[in-house]
């Protein structure tokens, strides 16, 4: 693995627990991130992928065990979760985009508001961010004029415009066309290649296999295994990931 051992641990998930009334979403679950490791977590759907990493940006409050960032701990205090929050970006299955607002504004707005940035120092970075996801020419569009892969190519970049530390990634590409998805994929493999912090929950098994350092197997809201990726695909070492896999690459 190119990964260092001694990078320095950015994100810190101990023991973790979460219930949506009687359903008990996170069972002891307990991750550790590397800075500029890539992390792809995949399993069966309703296996609490999705609120694992949305409780490590607080979209989900955990109820108990502990989350740090950075070693902050995420808890319900403001002013440590603005600073998570400005270092954690999320990209969603949904794009989430304003749809009043060209696709330059909603990139502007959280520099503008969160970190203070100039109208005019916003706009060149939005416009750095959207070359960099090869879709400048559409900034003065409306999301609702863009292709499904344009609009999250959009997320994307506006997640980059807060400069954070880690990107979090929900099934970014499971409400696209096929023909879409490879554009997405296409740019989260550049942001791998450049050294950036990922967490990314998919079903794109080659696209896992092209980027991941560290592959993470959930089902029924645990962690069951987690492997360097050559390893985890070679040999799987849980009879659920396995026939995971199986089912999944037969494909």
């Amino acid at each position: 693995m190119s990964l260092s051992a001694t990078a320095p641990i950015m994100i810190d998930v101990r023991g973790v627990n979460k219930w949506f009334g009687d359903f008990h979403a996170l069972k002891g679950v307990s991750l550790q991130v590397r800075s500029g490791e890539k992390v792809i977590v995949c399993g069966p759907s309703g296996s609490g992928k999705s609120t694992m990493i949305r409780c490590i940006n607080r979209l989900e409050p955990h109820d108990e065990g502990h989350i740090f960032v950075e070693g902050i701990e995420l808890t319900d205090e403001v002013r440590n979760l603005a600073a998570i929050r400005s270092e954690v970006g999320m990209v969603f299955q949904q794009f989430n985009l304003f749809p009043h607002m060209t696709v330059l504004d909603n990139l502007v707005l959280a520099p503008m508001r969160v970190r203070g940035s100039s109208r005019r120092d916003a706009e060149e970075q939005a416009m750095h961010y959207l070359t960099r996801v090869r879709i400048a020419e559409q900034a003065k569009k409306y999301p609702a004029q863009l292709s499904g892969g344009q609009q999250q190519r959009v997320a994307i970049a506006r997640a980059l415009c807060m400069k954070p530390k880690v990107l979090l990634f929900d099934e970014p590409t499971s409400a696209l066309d096929p023909e879409m998805i490879s554009e997405v994929l296409d740019v989260m493999v550049g942001l791998a290649r450049d050294g950036m912090t990922m967490i990314c929950v998919t079903h794109e098994m080659g696209f896992a296999r092209q980027v991941a350092d560290t592959m993470v197997f959930m089902d029924h809201g645990e962690i069951v295994e987690i492997a360097p990726t050559q390893d985890f695909f070679a040999a799987p070492k849980s009879e659920r990931a396995k026939l995971f896999l199986s089912q999944i690459l037969a494909h």
